[in-house]
């Protein structure tokens, strides 16, 4: 009986030849409900701080545990599934996922909570490196197409959660975040498909006894060591600021211009819609003009826009955000793509690093950011965090990479 019901979920995928799109587009939407779940975390923040009384350094601490189990295994995880491919991991880590939902909407207090969201963060952490290598395997050679896919569902799903937590989980409570477990259980068998997919995948290329070929880089060493580096400070110039506009905008709006919960949850699902579409611009832009102008016009070219928000009135103040989500977002894929150009036989690891370093910086970001609202205001660390897209300026030493054709 298990063994049917589990080979109707695994449906009936087919290997083909060139970009698997129905593959790229499912992991897209499983990156999609991945990420929304986790946006839902830092959108009740208001809710649960009124609820619980939390300062915010202790929202600050939340939104670190979390980032930090997102984080610090993705490396682990990347370099494993390098050497020894799990396909069905990734149905197994969602599980993760909708545990620690569970016991999010029926938490009772601080340390709960923290359980909470490091299960939801360990689930992520085996999605993203393994989601990556499945997304690359599947590109068909279009490594940035394939990159822009998979990762503009996950900016997407981030856009999205505040939205319905704003429609479901701020009008009827905390319970309501339960809700959101029925993602994870729809996520959960789309990647069992993939799984099976995958497997099919992995066969073919034992029993073929085929090597898929990589262009080398032909960068010496010491120079992509420090391609690396100016792009890990990237990630931390993009990751900071994102981190203040993720979990504090929503405050920064409700004190500056007295807005309701609700209507400041919706001026940050603009911002985070135009993250998303800013990702799908800067996979395909990347391919067209180079990544490494994509990932310095990202990070620097959104620091006059990010400059102007602290000084503007409401309007102005939401098309601002806008604008920075369009333009900074637009990094991110590049980053990654760029990386996996570098050290093309390591994809998984690479993956797991830079999506680590996403997560981990702003999970330290957040609870910087946090704990010096405390001690100052939340519109003194709004006017902080706006000079950091000024590190973007560094991208102008990286060496311009474009993937060789083999």
């Amino acid at each position: 009986m298990i063994n049917k019901v589990f080979n109707k979920i695994k449906g009936h995928p087919h290997l083909t030849d060139g970009t698997a799109y129905a593959i790229l587009f499912t992991i897209g939407t499983c990156h999609l409900l991945n990420d929304m779940i986790q946006s839902v975390i830092p959108a009740i923040y208001p809710l649960l701080k009124e609820k619980f009384g939390f300062t915010f350094a202790q929202i600050g601490i939340i939104t670190l545990v979390f980032q930090l189990t997102s984080s610090v295994l993705q490396p682990f995880v990347g370099r494993y599934a390098d050497r020894h491919p799990q396909p069905y991991s990734l149905a197994m880590g969602m599980c993760f996922t909708l545990v620690g939902l569970v016991s999010l909407a029926f938490a009772s207090g601080f340390l709960v909570l923290l359980l909470s969201v490091a299960l939801i963060g360990c689930g992520s952490s085996v999605f993203h490196p393994e989601a990556s290598r499945v997304a690359q395997i599947a590109s068909g050679g279009k490594k940035s197409l394939a990159q822009s896919i998979f990762q503009v569902g996950g900016n997407g799903g981030s856009a999205f959660g505040p939205l319905l937590a704003a429609l479901i989980v701020i009008p009827h409570g905390q319970h309501a975040v339960g809700w959101f477990a029925l993602a994870a259980l729809l996520a959960s068998l789309l990647l069992t498909r993939i799984g099976y997919w995958y497997s099919l995948v992995l066969n073919e290329i034992k029993e073929h006894h085929r090597k898929r070929i990589f262009a080398p880089c032909a960068l010496p060493e010491k120079t992509i060591r420090m391609a690396l580096g100016i792009l890990v400070l990237m990630i931390f110039s993009k990751y900071f600021f994102n981190a203040c506009m993720t979990s504090y905008f929503t405050f920064y709006l409700i004190e500056k211009f007295d807005l309701s919960v609700q209507a400041s949850q919706y001026c940050l699902f603009a911002y985070l819609a135009a993250f998303a579409i800013g990702t799908l611009l800067g996979g395909f832009l990347g391919d067209r003009y180079g990544r490494k102008y994509v990932i310095l016009f990202s990070i620097l070219g959104a620091a006059p826009f990010t400059l102007a928000m602290p000084y503007l009135n409401l309007g102005w103040t939401i098309v601002m955000a806008i604008l920075t989500g369009l333009i900074i977002a637009s990094a991110f894929s590049a980053i990654v793509v760029y990386a996996t150009d570098l050290k093309p036989d390591k994809v998984g690891m690479i993956a797991g690093i830079f999506f680590g370093l996403m997560f981990g910086l702003g999970g330290i970001g957040s609870a910087f950011f946090g704990w010096l609202a405390d001690r100052t205001s939340v519109e003194y660390i709004f006017h902080v965090s706006t000079w950091l897209p000024l590190l973007g300026i560094v991208a102008v030493f990286l060496p311009d990479v474009r993937p060789k054709k083999l």
